[in-house]
């Protein structure tokens, strides 16, 4: 199972999300997260297939969020999601749902689109 021992995982976020993060300190995410109690992250090797799969048309701008593992702590689970590929997903304590706090995050860097793929300097 891939995922465990991870040093960060990587949250594809709005450029609004990202704004409303860093001015409020935490975030509940978007209506995917809401809907489903849960942060959708993403080891780095599965960042490209998520922004191709779900953000390929998205007019929005994205930028993808460098988080620190250990800052999650026991509320970072890897689930299947497919039968075979496993996702790291953030609920919280307790799967209280918690906010994403931004002291989590070591890094955000601009996603840029060209020719069908995303690139940003952890991509490349």
């Amino acid at each position: 199972m891939s995922g465990k021992g991870e040093e960060f995982v990587y949250r594809i976020s709005t450029a609004q999300e990202w704004e409303n993060l860093q001015k409020d300190g935490s975030t509940f995410g978007g209506e995917l997260d809401k809907s489903t109690g849960c942060f959708h992250l993403s080891n780095l090797d599965q960042v490209q297939s998520t922004l191709q799969n779900f953000f390929l048309n998205t007019k929005l701008d994205l930028l993808l969020l460098q988080i620190d593992v250990k800052k999650l702590g026991d509320g970072l689970i890897y689930e299947l999601v497919d039968g075979t590929n496993s996702f790291p997903h953030f609920y919280g304590p307790s799967k209280s749902f918690a906010p994403l706090p931004l002291d989590a995050v070591t890094k955000a860097e601009k996603l840029t689109l060209s020719d069908g793929r995303f690139s940003c300097s952890f991509l490349n």
